[in-house]
């Protein structure tokens, strides 16, 4: 199953100077819960913008037509031939960046996406128009101590 994972502002927007746009812990516990034990597959700029390297407990592939080795990471030319290279039973998480979400939308199956309620005064990368994929489930989020913003946590499927 391919996943697609992002936090999402109201604009769509994605990133700005390749680093997230908003710090929500409650998102990164979601993340780590989702993708932890399967495949996440990002392209070099998302790889590059984790502060760590690749993230632990899970398959790494990273997209890059540059470079052909990076520690604790399997590198392909480009998701075709990185999804070549995966079982058809493995669950797989498309985590970034906005052209590798392009690239992966017509192939998903499902998205699991944190959309913040907000619209930010800067950004440079934006998710793909979503027309055709229907609501299944839906959580919302208050602001808190640790979250500046209301967001909602929000899974969908292609509709048929």
């Amino acid at each position: 199953m391919i996943n697609i994972i992002a936090a999402i502002a109201q604009n769509k927007a994605i990133g700005n100077n390749n680093k997230l746009l908003y710090w929500l812990p409650n998102d990164l516990k979601r993340f780590k819960a989702l993708t932890t034990g399967h495949t996440i597959i990002m392209g070099r700029k998302t790889y590059n913008s984790l502060p760590k390297g690749a993230l632990p407990n899970r398959r790494n592939v990273v997209l890059s037509r540059s470079l052909t080795e990076i520690e604790g990471c399997e590198v392909y030319t480009s998701l075709e031939n990185a999804l070549q290279h995966c079982a058809a039973n493995e669950e797989i998480y498309i985590i970034g960046g906005a052209s590798v979400y392009e690239q992966a939308l017509p192939l998903a199956d499902r998205l699991c996406l944190t959309e913040v309620h907000d619209t930010p005064e800067e950004a440079d990368a934006y998710f793909p128009d979503i027309t055709g994929w229907k609501e299944i489930w839906r959580e919302e989020h208050n602001k808190d101590e640790k979250h500046a913003q209301q967001y909602a946590f929000v899974d969908y499927v292609r509709e048929v």
